[in-house]
């Protein structure tokens, strides 16, 4: 596995990354990989979930070719 070493950082930063690990049961250093798993990997998961979401949504049981079909046969008629 990797090792990454993330320099000059805000000391408030750090404070909020120890409480935030603390209240999550988890140590700074995991707390960090969880912000950056979630940060980074989520994004690509979640774009694939609202994606399917939106097919789903979007998804019609229309014939669309029937409908032009019938658009068609209304332009003749006239």
């Amino acid at each position: 596995m990797a090792q990454l070493t993330v320099r000059n950082i805000n000391e408030q930063v750090v404070r909020t990354l120890k409480q935030r690990a603390a209240a999550h049961g988890r140590s700074a250093e995991a707390e960090h990989r969880e912000i950056l798993r979630a940060a980074l990997l989520q994004v690509e998961e979640g774009f694939a979930a609202r994606a399917e979401a939106l097919r789903q949504r979007l998804r019609s049981s229309v014939d669309s070719s029937e409908l032009i079909r019938a658009d068609r046969d209304r332009n003749d008629a006239e």
